[in-house]
């Protein structure tokens, strides 16, 4: 989690919502991603689709069992159903999503015993400190917004 906190800061670099993950199958870094919607002019670029994609052409396979995403910020529905249909087997984020969150708080994607694939899920990991970088980003953001100084 604290590599894909890294990450996280990397997209507040770039004027990004500040979300990373980083994919691993055991010790090896299969992908990782930083938010990029913006800059990439890609509605789908969030942290999770990036790790995902890079973690597929790493391993030349769409689907990637026994995988664990390691991810700042509660995946939403896009990302969820794009996780479930990767197969990953578990999901670890921190702060939680309660306006889009897909993992438990407005819906619960990857574990809805309706799908094919359930994902284990671990919340609340370094919560602190991913909650903290959304809250200073968005901060700084209104205070540009409203003509004030950051």
């Amino acid at each position: 989690m604290r590599h894909a906190l890294e990450l996280a800061r990397r997209a507040r670099e770039d004027n990004e919502v500040p979300v990373g993950a980083v994919l691993v199958r055991g010790d090896a870094l299969l992908g990782e991603g930083w938010n990029r919607p913006i800059g990439d002019t890609d509605p789908s670029a969030h942290a999770e689709i990036v790790a995902l994609r890079r973690a597929a052409a790493r391993e030349r396979n769409y689907r990637l069992p026994g995988s664990t995403l390691y991810v700042t910020l509660e995946p939403c529905a896009m990302c969820a159903g794009a996780i479930v249909q990767a197969r990953v087997g578990r999901v670890v984020y921190g702060a939680s999503d309660p306006n889009a969150g897909a993992a438990g708080s407005v819906f619960d994607l990857l574990q809805d015993t309706r799908l094919n694939h359930r994902c284990e899920v671990e919340s609340g990991v370094l919560a602190q400190s991913c909650r903290e970088l959304l809250l200073q980003f968005f901060r700084a953001r209104r205070a540009v917004n409203d003509g004030l100084k950051p």
